[in-house]
């Protein structure tokens, strides 16, 4: 049997913010190619779990590899290059409303000027043409849908062909017609780029269609990781009460009344 290849492996992880302990013994492992989707409340620290892995926060106490690399011990320079095996769809697109699209598309190239202008175009309209669209990289993201600008910041994410990509809330805001389609590209660039995929969401029909497997972050930590079928059959009550989106259980049973 083939060993697995460990990209992201997170232990014991512990972060407070201010006088709130917002990770207290976080674990995860991801493997190589797998879409690992990361669930629970809002303000449970999801958000701050992602920003761990890609170094641009550091643990209280315990450690996170990145490809066999501990990023808090890296320098400046070692850290930014592995920063550069990331990209990231921001929950918002957090596209720069003065830039074209086309120019959102190749920020990170056209800052680094080693590109021509003539490589910088054929990189925007060849990843403008991975999430389906065509002949907009002149216009600006005001211009755009929602639908379309969640594309768009997914081409920029796509740019430097990176080996994992990071998903924050991505189909939030959406249609479900609309989110339906990002879940599809989600799962498109899965199979062409064979990439490793972290998203959080709270939308439970996007996770159980994206993911290889589902990790629930409560309280600080990661009770439960299975694949989405093992999920929908969990019995833990804290699971159950989440996915099925019930107001009363044991994450809260106050009454509003």
């Amino acid at each position: 049997m083939k060993k697995e290849t460990m990209m992201i492996e997170v232990t014991n992880l512990k972060k407070n913010l201010g006088n709130k302990e917002v990770l207290k013994g976080a674990s995860l492992s991801i493997t190589k190619g797998e879409t690992r989707v990361i669930i629970g409340q809002s303000g449970c620290g999801k958000s701050v779990l992602l920003k761990h892995i890609i170094g641009l926060m550091h643990p209280d106490s315990g450690d996170v590899y990145v490809d066999g690399l501990h990023i808090s011990s890296l320098n400046r320079r070692e850290l930014n290059e592995v920063r550069s095996k990331f990209g990231m769809l921001f929950q918002s697109a957090a596209l720069f409303d003065s830039l074209t699209i086309g120019e959102n598309i190749a920020f990170r190239q056209i800052q680094s000027r080693r590109f021509s202008k003539k490589e910088i175009n054929r990189l925007v309209e060849e990843k403008l043409a991975m999430v389906g669209l065509h002949n907009i990289s002149h216009q600006k993201p005001a211009e755009l849908s929602g639908g379309m600008q969640k594309r768009v910041g997914l081409a920029r994410a796509i740019a430097a062909d990176p080996e994992i990509i990071l998903y924050d809330e991505p189909t939030t805001g959406l249609d479900p017609i609309t989110a339906d389609q990002i879940n599809d590209l989600i799962l498109h660039l899965q199979d062409v780029l064979n990439v490793t995929s972290v998203a959080v969401t709270h939308d439970m029909v996007s996770a159980y269609k994206i993911a290889s497997s589902i990790s629930m972050l409560y309280n600080g930590e990661v009770i439960e990781t299975k694949p989405p079928s093992g999920i929908q059959r969990s019995k833990n009550p804290f699971v159950k009460q989440f996915i099925n989106g019930e107001a009363y259980g044991p994450i809260t049973n106050i009454r509003p009344f």
